[in-house]
């Protein structure tokens, strides 16, 4: 019985040292706070090097993106000895009082935490801690401080790089980088208070890529917290690794050009090589120089006025802005009816009065409907895809139709959202029967409801990526990559999704009577694009006059236009949308799309009257509500 009890005492001799030790471990990491500041003391001494972001060129080996050096004015508080406040002020060009301001917002700044089980608030701030007191020096600014740190223990300079642009063009596609804030930090340990982040552009897409991988330096310190040396002779350091080059399938010369002449004006050109995918040009316009974002102080400078803007340049319209296709919607129609055998390439239909026609002989089959642009051709064309006698009753036969109709459509790219490396694409809108349904309610409507969907007008709506990718998959007769804007991460080329070519519903065959519509469309007499025409180049487009209203009251009309070039083995397709041109087509989008093809293809402008025009032209003023 006596060896029993002994074995009990003992047992409960070893529980009772268990239950006090993790109470003491519970006491010291969660209760009391100095042993928090104590692990924060230990984690000093190991130094995180940050390296510069990668260096980003075009297609052409142009630097678009790289890195200018800037300065860091750092402090430790608890290294920081009798400072002359006065002295210090007038060393960093700064007044008494904002030198104390600018201690209490990094306090500030810092927040606070709050001790979940004992309810204890308390700073986030450490005076072991560096942190920037200035940031975003030039070594101008601070080569007239740096020789007169020593005489301010606490405060040292940190050598530190922003994004610099050397074209003033593309912003809408690079992006620009702020701070990141305490929730960045808290989710991802790459980050520290100071450091920047991708905020829209690649520079947001590419983010992982771009900041390379991070070193880290250990140190020995002195019982006053000063640096004496590396630890094990920096056996156990790592070198930061700044990120491989990224290439761009971007022309920067393009792009540049593209801006210039939609100065003053609103739309957008995009050019996109049909073989790959890459995109050549992105122009939204009005578009900012990337430079006025760089850095905080620049931000805090020119961001809000380019928020209050009315003409929106930080919105990237060929991603984002949705707008009715207008006739460039007939190609695929063409394509659709064809693949469903309810029209051949030789169909016909008379002109009626049922909507208005262009005044022209009738079509005799679709490449002259294309060529002319006929709309009673497409309004009898698309009821043939919509109503296909599958049931009795219009209604449910309309039904099905549509659906048939939308994924075709979607194939195309089109009603959905583009898995492009671009930041702020929207999908469009293709509609199917539920979006009638919800609208006029279920087998309430047919096809001579929603007739205008013929013509791309009515319910319909594309960005203008899209639209150049409608010339992308005509020209390849049928298939398509994703567009996309990175050519290779160093050596590894593209991201692997945009290696994987996309078909469409609709057969190879059905594609050639639709680009001799488009090659006549340009180059025949009647065409609608004829001023898109270039000696020496056989360009295949399509022009879009679209209706325009605000509200009730009817606006200028948008002129659109895509286009490839040239007919065989196409090097670029473009697409050209501008607002409020008060024109067709014909007369704005295709001479501009003609230039940058021009442009692309022969390296300089021979149509220098073609360009004057357009650098001068003058739009209607829209009309206000």
């Amino acid at each position: 019985m006596k060896f029993e009890n002994r074995k009990y005492v003992l047992i409960s001799i070893l529980i009772l040292i268990g239950v006090i030790y993790i109470l003491k471990l519970f006491y010291m990491q969660v209760i009391d706070e100095r042993w928090k500041l104590r692990a924060q003391q230990i984690a000093e001494k190991k130094r995180e090097i940050i390296p510069p972001r990668a260096v980003v060129y075009d297609r052409n080996g142009n630097k678009v993106i790289s890195n200018k050096t800037y300065y860091n004015l750092m402090m430790v508080e608890n290294n920081i000895k009798s400072l002359d406040t006065n002295a210090f002020a007038k060393l960093i060009g700064r007044s008494v009082q904002e030198v104390k301001e600018r201690f209490i917002s990094i306090v500030k700044g810092e927040g606070k935490y709050t001790n979940k089980h004992t309810g204890k608030t308390t700073s986030n701030y450490q005076k072991i801690r560096a942190y920037p007191f200035l940031k975003e020096l030039t070594s101008e600014e601070i080569s007239k401080i740096a020789p007169h740190l020593w005489k301010y223990p606490g405060f040292y300079e940190e050598v530190s790089s922003m994004r610099h642009y050397p074209y003033s063009n593309g912003a809408n596609i690079l992006g620009y980088l702020s701070e990141v804030n305490q929730k960045e930090i808290d989710a991802d340990h790459f980050y520290k208070p100071g450091s920047r982040i991708g905020r829209s552009g690649i520079e947001k897409y590419y983010e992982k890529v771009f900041r390379g991988r991070k070193g880290i330096k250990y140190i020995v310190t002195s019982a006053l917290n000063n640096t004496v040396g590396s630890f094990e002779n920096g056996k156990y350091d790592t070198i930061a690794e700044q990120a491989d080059p990224i290439y761009l399938g971007l022309d920067a010369d393009l792009q540049a050009y593209g801006e210039m002449i939609l100065k003053n004006k609103k739309g957008c050109i995009v050019a996109i090589e049909p073989s790959t995918g890459e995109i050549l040009a992105l122009v939204s316009s009005p578009s900012y120089d990337p430079n006025l974002l760089i850095g905080n102080r620049k931000i805090v400078e020119n961001y809000p006025a380019l928020i209050k803007n009315k003409d929106k340049p930080l919105f990237p319209r060929p991603l984002a802005s949705e707008y009715m296709p207008g006739s460039i919607l007939k190609l695929i129609q063409s394509l659709i009816g064809m693949q469903e055998g309810v029209i051949s390439k030789n169909s016909s239909f008379k002109c009626t009065k049922i909507i208005g026609c262009h005044k022209h002989p009738t079509a005799r089959n679709i490449a002259e409907a294309i060529q002319v642009s006929c709309n009673p051709y497409y309004i009898a064309a698309v009821k043939r895809i919509i109503q296909q006698g599958k049931e009795r009753n219009h209604f449910k036969d309309s039904e099905i139709g549509l659906n048939i109709w939308a994924k075709y459509m979607n194939s195309f790219g089109l009603g959905v959202r583009l898995d492009t490396d671009l930041i702020g694409i929207r999908p469009g809108v293709i509609p199917n029967s539920k979006y009638y349904d919800k609208w006029y309610g279920h087998n309430r409507w047919k096809f001579s409801t929603i007739r205008s969907i013929s013509i791309g007008q009515g319910e319909t709506q594309l960005t203008p990526l899209q639209l150049a990718n409608i010339a992308v998959i005509i020209a390849n007769q049928g298939w398509y990559y994703t567009p996309h804007i990175v050519k290779s991460i160093g050596d590894e080329g593209p991201l692997k999704k945009f290696l994987k070519k996309k078909n469409t519903m609709v057969d190879e065959i059905h594609f050639e009577p639709v680009i001799e519509g488009m090659r006549r469309c340009v180059n025949e007499p009647g065409g609608t694009a004829r001023l898109a025409k270039i000696d020496g180049i056989t360009v295949c487009g399509k022009t879009g006059t679209i209706e325009n209203y605000k509200g009730k009251i009817k606006q200028p009309n948008h002129s659109a236009f895509i286009a490839f070039a040239p007919q065989k083995e196409p090097k670029i397709a473009v697409s050209v949308f501008v607002e409020n041109a008060g024109a067709s087509g014909g007369v704005w989008a295709a001479p501009i799309a003609s230039l940058v093809i021009e442009r692309y293809l022969l390296k300089k402008i021979i149509s220098l009257d073609k360009e004057e025009k357009i650098l001068t032209a003058k739009f209607p003023t829209p009309k206000k509500q």
